[in-house]
């Protein structure tokens, strides 16, 4: 037997030795819960249940979070790219070819300093 066992078992018996099996006990922190006495024993087994849920599982809107997404629509596979088309996409492209263009200034021809291309002007 584990520590997380221990601790369920203790939390168990705290709850069934503050209050019979039949007895209702309101969730934690809601208008109901607030409302019971203070000396009420179904706060203190709300408490311990609180506690021992939030040991368990933690965040409770975080793990409501998980679940929408895990349950999102994903798309279908046959909606999806192909191999094919995806080792296609990942070849490299050849060098894009610099060319000047008539009327703009001239370019810097990377990895070379000094060396600029220029537009051939075309008589028209």
């Amino acid at each position: 037997m584990n520590a997380d066992d221990m601790t369920t078992l203790w939390a168990e018996q705290q709850v069934t030795n503050l209050l019979p099996d039949d007895v209702a006990v309101p969730v934690y922190g809601t208008r109901e819960w607030l409302l019971l006495p203070a000396g009420d024993a179904r706060k203190a087994a709300a408490l311990i249940t609180a506690a021992e849920m939030w040991r368990r599982y933690g965040d409770e809107q975080a793990l409501l979070d998980w679940f929408r997404e895990a349950h999102r629509a994903r798309p279908a596979i046959a909606d999806r790219r192909t191999r094919a088309e995806l080792d296609a996409a990942a070849k490299p492209h050849p060098p894009h070819q610099l060319r000047a263009t008539p009327g703009w200034p001239p370019i810097a021809v990377p990895g070379q300093p000094g060396r600029y291309l220029v537009a051939q002007e075309t008589a028209a």
